[in-house]
């Protein structure tokens, strides 16, 4: 991570008089990017836990995840689309039901997770929920909650390297608050609204989830607030925002099930 010189000693001395505040997020995006490009490295040192699908290999799923991922970004609604990188990879596991989006926009979905799925909403629902928080700079943020300001200015200031490893590799299985859990259902919402999607798509996730009784959703989705509210808040936005979905039936379902035929 670079050091970033033009750190004043008024912000430094700013940033100790908060530092009891859990909200303060010191990474610039450029951190962001640079940390979210260590948690690739990661992944792709441990291809043992985290089998990554060539993207040669499997060209199909591939591009019908990056229209996807296209439309999201072509929303207008991002606010770093030209920040991040905003890569994509697809992860072969079909028992982890489970997405998730470093800091600087590297996006990792299970086929768990796709398959679990029955149409195209819901996975830019699922996909627009976790862009939403690496949009939102909710990692970085987290990871101040978690390790401490005084850990997070002295990576800031080019210290302290040595602990960089194990941070990118918690950002991973990072746990969300509540307020950011919402804060990215909200935006997924926003993000799809005014594309061909049913902006409430992720609400169908989480209908699924009740629907099949189970009462704890994957830990990627958060289990606060729970899912009867999180549908509610999903809707209620929809709702709000006036989203009128143009997607047809059979891209939705026929469409997605072709998809997810074609992943291995």
């Amino acid at each position: 991570m670079k050091k970033h010189f033009l750190i004043t000693f008024y912000s430094l001395g700013l940033l100790v008089t908060l530092s009891t505040c859990s909200k303060i997020n010191i990474f610039s995006i450029e951190d962001d990017k640079q940390l979210g490009l260590q948690v690739k490295q990661e992944i792709e040192s441990n291809p043992t836990e985290y089998p990554i699908l060539n993207k040669s290999s499997y060209p199909v799923p591939y591009a019908y995840l990056e229209n996807m991922k296209q439309d999201i970004l072509n929303s207008g609604q991002v606010e770093h689309k030209n920040n991040f990188d905003w890569e994509l990879y697809i992860i072969q596991d079909d028992n982890v039901q489970n997405a998730f989006c470093t800091p600087g926009g590297y996006i990792y979905i299970y086929t768990g997770l796709i398959k679990y799925l029955d149409n195209a909403s819901a996975l830019a629902g699922v996909m627009g929920h976790e862009m939403g928080h690496a949009d939102k700079r909710h990692s970085t943020n987290a990871m101040t909650e978690q390790y401490g300001l005084q850990t997070m200015i002295d990576l800031v200031l080019g210290k302290n390297q040595g602990q960089l490893t194990q941070i990118a590799s918690s950002i991973i299985s990072l746990s969300f608050s509540r307020a950011n859990e919402t804060e990215a259902d909200k935006m997924s919402v926003t993000y799809l609204c005014p594309t061909k999607y049913h902006s409430n798509g992720a609400a169908a996730f989480f209908r699924k989830i009740v629907a099949s009784g189970s009462t704890q959703p994957p830990a990627f989705l958060s289990t606060h607030p729970n899912p009867d509210n999180r549908i509610a808040n999903i809707d209620a936005k929809s709702t709000e925002l006036g989203c009128v979905s143009t997607i047809v039936a059979s891209e939705d379902t026929t469409a997605f099930a072709t998809f997810k035929a074609s992943l291995p």
